[in-house]
């Protein structure tokens, strides 16, 4: 039986997600927003689109294998889930916002009573049970910006990300309740042949968000100046080096390195001598 894998089927995670499976080696035929399942014709999967929300639910009762959500999704809902990875997009955290003008500096200055609007009703309750405050929780679901100006609530905890979209509603951050991320997930009652080839997914995973930080870099680079590029092109284990047929005064170097060091090193490369400078995305890079 093939491994039955739930992705969010619209939103911030569904296209990362369909993404990272894609650069791991699984070919997923037929998916889209608009469709419930999708196949996979290479690995040991099934690919099905659901709400990111609902995806903890059908991992919980076994209805689907394993899933990628949110794990502030998995904090409030996640009792009989195991997570399998972290992975390493979609981060966010979930806050404690207040209005501006609401005189409110401090967890302590929330008085006991306060009403708070939240799409995270279990989270909010545990963390201000936690600092010893008596709060009123309103549960909605989404636009929970807007609560405090529409009088539905004195305070919000909501996900936030850059934090603009606070700005813009007069509101000011004033702690965090948990740092989120998109996970992988699976049933605690996952059968272990296939937890062992979850398992394997995971480790593509990790491979591919391994090369998102990455380049391959390849130069003919004159012999008399090799030394002198090894001292800032040492690579995972030191540049590959190759003979050119037919040019003793050349040599061919091959390195992986790091996004950020792209533009210093092409540059000093240049300024060597230099040529046929090839730089190249990697779609995985296992470690």
């Amino acid at each position: 039986m093939p491994i039955k894998l739930a992705v969010p089927n619209k939103g911030r995670l569904n296209e990362r997600s369909l993404e990272m499976l894609k650069r791991a080696g699984l070919e997923i035929e037929n998916g889209g927003d608009r469709l419930l399942f999708a196949s996979v014709k290479n690995g040991n999967f099934s690919v099905l689109f659901l709400r990111a929300q609902d995806i903890v639910r059908f991992v919980q009762t076994g209805a689907v294998d394993a899933g990628i959500t949110g794990w502030d999704l998995v904090l409030e809902n996640g009792n009989g889930v195991e997570l399998v990875r972290e992975m390493g997009f979609g981060k966010c955290r979930l806050s404690v916002a207040v209005p501006e003008s609401s005189g409110i500096n401090s967890l302590e200055d929330i008085a006991d009573g306060s009403r708070v609007a939240t799409s995270f009703p279990n989270m909010t309750k545990q963390f201000f049970e936690s600092i010893g405050k008596k709060v009123e929780i309103a549960v909605i679901s989404g636009a929970a910006e807007v609560m405090p100006r529409m009088g539905v609530a004195d305070f919000i905890t909501d996900l936030v990300s850059s934090g603009s979209t606070l700005k813009s509603n007069n509101l000011r951050e004033l702690a965090v309740i948990s740092d989120s991320q998109a996970v992988l997930i699976a049933s605690k009652n996952l059968h272990s042949e296939k937890m062992k080839e979850l398992e394997e997914l995971a480790n593509a995973l990790e491979s591919v968000e391994i090369a998102e930080h990455k380049k391959y870099l390849m130069a003919d680079v004159p012999v008399a100046v090799l030394d002198e590029v090894r001292t800032f092109l040492p690579g995972i284990d030191g540049p590959t080096v190759m003979n050119i047929a037919g040019r003793d005064d050349v040599v061919a170097i091959h390195v992986v390195i790091d996004k950020s060091q792209i533009y210093n090193t092409v540059n000093k490369l240049k300024k060597l001598g230099a040529s046929g400078i090839l730089i190249v995305p990697i779609d995985r890079m296992v470690p």
